[in-house]
């Protein structure tokens, strides 16, 4: 048996870290999924945690499309979809060349900065409401796509679009939940070819997934039950607490703090 497998501190680590990432899988935010690897990467290398999560993944996508069938947004999907599927292309070609770090501190700015535009209209009372743009959809499914395959940070791109559409939070979860089931589907493929992942992770992905979906359902119950006023200050502040932590990873990483 492989080593982690037989830690348990590495089960210390990666238990909580999927559970956070079934919350967040059920519709509680960016957040907690985004808190999940670094966690893991506690115990083992930020590739290897990766790796073992992204089964585990699809199988909280598997329980979120039952939990939250007849809920999307067609339009939203057809507009976004092509462009995260070019997105994902791009991340694989590039896979050598692009670092994580410098992806998690350009969405991190990038994030902050959208967060900061909703935060001043809230306070002047002129929050704008959005209506689909073809292009603007196209461009940050591109990014979600990207920054998905290369940083596990598709969350922000895709919610710098699809926030501002001011959606009942059921359609905004459902939608997005179809979005990320197809973009971590797709990304099975170039992983596979680049080699990420081997017997003891896929044997430590078979062991954790057991809890995938009981987290994944709960944070579905506690999203049903949100009232639009509480579940949008909600997101835009996991939006501010993601924006911070890719900014800081960024920065570590590239300066080798």
């Amino acid at each position: 048996m492989a080593p982690i497998l037989s830690d348990p501190v590495f089960y210390l680590a990666a238990v909580p870290a999927v559970i956070l990432v079934g919350l967040s899988k059920g519709g509680l935010g960016g957040a907690m999924a985004l808190i999940g690897v670094p966690l893991m990467a506690l115990v083992v290398s930020p590739v290897q945690a990766a790796a073992i999560l992204l089964p585990i993944l699809i199988v909280m996508d598997i329980v979120s499309l039952w939990a939250w069938r007849g809920f999307y947004d067609r339009r939203l999907l057809a507009i976004m979809l092509p462009g995260a599927l070019f997105g994902i292309g791009i991340g694989w070609l590039t896979a050598a060349v692009v670092t994580a770090d410098h992806v998690r501190l350009i969405v991190g700015v990038v994030t902050f900065l959208f967060f900061l535009r909703w935060a001043a209209e809230k306070i002047m009372s002129n929050e704008r409401i959005t209506t689909h743009n073809p292009a603007k959809g196209l461009f940050w499914g591109s990014v979600s796509g990207f920054t998905s395959f290369v940083a596990h940070a598709g969350g922000p791109p895709f919610q710098v679009y699809a926030l501002p559409l001011k959606h009942d939070p059921k359609l905004y979860t459902g939608t997005s939940v179809i979005f990320f089931a197809i973009v971590n589907a797709v990304k099975l493929v170039p992983y596979f070819a680049l080699g990420q992942f081997d017997a003891t992770n896929l044997t430590a992905s078979a062991m954790l997934v057991p809890i995938a979906p009981l987290a994944t359902l709960a944070g579905a119950w506690i999203v049903r039950r949100m009232k639009p006023e509480i579940f949008y200050p909600l997101m835009y502040g996991m939006i501010l607490i993601v924006s911070i932590k890719l900014i800081y990873d960024g920065i570590t990483g590239l300066w080798g703090w």
